[in-house]
């Protein structure tokens, strides 16, 4: 039975852990928090996280790094994006770099703009052909229910998208492959930053037509993001693009798009974070996206007005009003 190490206790970690074992593997997950280490290996639960979810019974966890990166032959990454570099750092004289790395992060490294692959790579010195991601409408909240859904399993080394679709898939959980790494990065980073501007909108008690006009303009908005670094058109149109975006915007379940609620009913970034107390990767992403964006010419607007609501320099209802006076071109 193949060994897969999943780093990361939280409730995406867990999750995949859970559709990890499903799939017929050996996994063991490392976190740092000692009590919920504890938790999965004495109650198979991680209350904290994943509350009223039963986790299989042969799921085992550790706090050692090193007892991790030598169990699995495969490694599978679940921390938070922006904690990424500081963690891959910490662990770089150990961490074993002869084995596949699938990343499952959305998000762009705030100060260097890097998307999440591309600080594994740099920091570890390995192969861009050594690693993968896992992306798609992967809500942890339905997924654990083992309810149904899909996702893409993307890299350039068509190899390592095989050994992930093998790794995770199960009866409720189909993996397609693609090559478009750089497409599927970029989409599941962006949508995040849509999914904070339909939060805000709902918090400003705006209605479906408001939350559609930002879904499907911001679709657009993604695609030519990802259009500018190289990536297939058509992948935005698929799981990791609209999917994702559809999941995101639409799901009460999605910290964006409720920490945008919060704001959008506050007003004030203070008070939402301290309506959603969580890890919510689109407010330290829009302005790293907004930057990559101009960097190949391409207007946001959707992803402007929102890097500047985080940012602190317009409110969510000038937000809104700023968005009705962007240029009518052509929609397509």
């Amino acid at each position: 039975m193949p060994k897969v190490t999943v780093l990361g206790s939280g409730a995406w970690g867990s999750t995949l852990s859970q559709v990890l074992c499903d799939a017929g593997k050996e996994v063991l997950i490392w976190g740092r928090n000692l009590d919920v280490v504890s938790e999965i290996n004495s109650k198979k639960a991680n209350y904290k996280y994943l509350p009223g979810i039963t986790l299989p019974d042969e799921l085992r966890a550790t706090s050692d790094i090193q007892e991790a990166f030598n169990f699995g032959g495969t490694i599978v990454l679940a921390i938070p994006a922006q904690s990424l570099r500081e963690n891959i750092t910490e662990w770089a004289d150990d961490f074993p770099r002869s084995k596949p790395i699938f990343s499952t992060l959305k998000g762009i490294e705030a100060n260097s703009q890097l998307r999440m692959t591309e600080v594994v790579t740099q920091v570890l010195g390995i192969s861009k052909d050594q690693v993968g991601l896992i992306t798609g409408p992967n809500l942890a909240g339905e997924l654990s229910l083992r309810q149904p859904a899909g996702a893409v399993a993307a890299s350039p080394n068509p190899e390592i998208s095989e050994m992930m679709i093998e790794a995770f898939t199960t009866p409720y959980f189909r993996v397609y492959p693609s090559k478009d790494l750089t497409g599927c990065e970029l989409a599941g980073a962006a949508k995040s930053v849509i999914a904070l501007a339909v939060g805000m909108a709902i918090g400003l008690e705006l209605g479906e037509n408001t939350q559609a006009m930002i879904i499907t303009r911001g679709l657009s908005e993604v695609a030519r993001f990802g259009g500018g670094y190289g990536a297939n058109p058509l992948t935005f149109l698929g799981l990791a693009g609209m999917g994702d975006l559809v999941a995101s915007c639409g799901s009460g379940l999605s910290r964006n798009r409720t920490f945008g609620e919060a704001l959008g009913r506050s007003g004030n970034m203070t008070q939402a974070r301290i309506e959603v107390a969580k890890t919510v990767e689109g407010v330290a992403s829009a302005p790293a996206i907004l930057e990559l964006a101009h960097r190949v010419g391409v207007e946001v607007p959707i992803i402007e007005v929102v890097s500047d609501v985080v940012g602190g320099r317009i409110s969510p209802s000038a937000a809104m009003d700023r968005l009705m006076t962007v240029s009518m071109a052509a929609e397509l």
